[in-house]
């Protein structure tokens, strides 16, 4: 990622974070549900503990992402956790739509190409270091 893109990314997650986590975490759960029905299964019924960990660990990684080594044993743990949880490698993929579509539709006319590709080349990196960290 360049530092260009870090700013971007950056920048407009202060613009999402004004966003209500439940909000947030209910459209991004309902686009992934809609890209994969069976992932369902993997969460309960209560989700507003999940809306709140999915933001509050996006806005750990958006403040460091000019030095994840500062957060890896965060991401080590993350990623332990979801291979408890019974994640695959491929749903990364899965994930990564579902969240470039959450902010997408979140920062409405703030989205643009370069945007989007900051956003990707970031999910990119996180899922390369949850992946190689175990």
């Amino acid at each position: 990622m360049t530092k260009k893109q870090i700013q971007l990314i950056q920048r407009s997650w202060r613009l999402f974070q004004q966003i209500k986590p439940t909000i947030v975490g209910d459209v991004f759960y309902s686009k992934l549900f809609v890209i994969s029905p069976s992932l369902q299964k993997m969460f309960g019924t209560d989700m507003n503990a999940q809306h709140e960990k999915l933001m509050e660990m996006l806005s750990l990684i958006v403040t460091r992402l000019d030095n994840l080594d500062v957060i890896s044993a965060e991401i080590t743990d993350l990623a332990v956790r979801h291979i408890k949880y019974g994640v695959i490698p491929a749903y990364y993929k899965m994930v990564g739509e579902a969240l470039l579509w959450t902010l997408e539709h979140g920062l409405g006319n703030d989205w643009n190409e370069e945007l989007k590709e900051a956003w990707e080349a970031c999910y990119k990196k996180l899922a390369a270091a949850m992946l190689a960290s175990v």
